[in-house]
């Protein structure tokens, strides 16, 4: 079946758990204080627990192979990502213009990149996407938060090294190539928590979308040029570059996905801690997150 007939499917699935999300919120059931707990509980929990998890396999020369492929797509993606957001938002007089080079360069990849990808192709995508997941975390945390803050903040950058994403992909490296493998006793329930992923991001994403004021984000037409060179403009462009590649479609399409994926969240909490345009970047989010439940599949198309 066409990968975007797929993942069409797949994004179907989302927009229900997103729009149980903006229910809930309405309802009164999930106020902003209980999100921000359930978004930590994701990021820090569920999200590595399932990275952890995908090396959970039998160890194979050609899963490291392919592993390595992704770290170097990846390292592609954002080397494009990085130069031609400098050329799409030169405008030093515009005061939002580190704001949407951050939205064009970094997606939510493991937010939303990792459910899908689970949806796709199940726990060996999820596998490859953790190369791209790395370089995303080393970079948001040095090259984002310099691109955001304007000045170096050394702090942040030596906690990049010890995130949970990071920490869960290196340990399970090293249970992956040391072909060390967790009891069943405890596999099953980790498997159980991790199952929880997909439901509980996209009601996060969903509650996410409810608080923003969609009139007003509708009437910035700079959001939806932003959201098109995010979504679209970029995206397909490593498509036409990765098709190229004499690699296999599934890690070529993983990383392909990863590109698609919406802006990160990561850039609203960068907008909070480094006094940016707090109201635009949750703007950016929403639209970026709404949208991309029509472009994926049209990326996906290329893949």
């Amino acid at each position: 079946m066409n990968l975007a007939v797929i993942s069409l499917r797949q994004i179907f699935i989302m927009v229900i758990l997103m729009a149980i999300g903006i229910m809930s919120h309405k309802a009164n059931l999930i106020d902003d204080e209980t999100n921000k707990k359930l978004s930590n509980f994701v990021l820090m929990l569920v999200n590595p627990l399932v990275i952890f998890l995908s090396y959970q396999r039998e160890f194979q020369k050609d899963l490291l192979i392919g592993l390595m492929v992704s770290l170097f797509l990846g390292i592609i993606s954002f080397i494009l990502n990085i130069f031609l957001s400098r050329l799409l938002f030169p405008n030093k007089y515009n005061k939002n213009r580190a704001t949407e080079r951050f939205a064009t360069i970094y997606s939510n990849c493991g937010f939303i990149g990792i459910p899908l990808v689970n949806g796709l192709f199940g726990s060996e995508g999820v596998f490859y996407i953790t190369a791209y997941m790395t370089i995303f975390n080393l970079l948001v945390w040095t090259h984002g938060i310099i691109l955001i803050s304007g000045r170096k903040d050394w702090n942040s950058i030596k906690k990049s090294l010890l995130s949970p994403s990071v920490i869960a992909t290196i340990s399970g490296f090293i249970f992956f190539i040391a072909r060390l493998g967790l009891p069943d006793i405890v596999l099953e329930p980790l498997n159980h928590l991790g199952n929880t992923n997909t439901p509980l991001a996209m009601i996060v994403a969903g509650v996410s979308i409810a608080q923003t004021n969609l009139k007003e984000l509708i009437k910035n037409y700079r959001i939806f040029y932003v959201s098109f060179f995010k979504l679209l403009g970029l995206p397909l462009l490593i498509a036409a570059s990765f098709s190229l590649l004499p690699f296999e479609q599934t890690i070529t399409a993983t990383s392909i996905l990863a590109n698609a994926c919406p802006t990160a969240t990561t850039l609203i909490m960068f907008a909070y801690r480094y006094d940016k345009n707090v109201t635009y970047s949750s703007q950016l989010f929403a639209a970026t997150t709404i949208l991309s439940m029509i472009t994926i599949p049209i990326v996906m198309f290329f893949a």
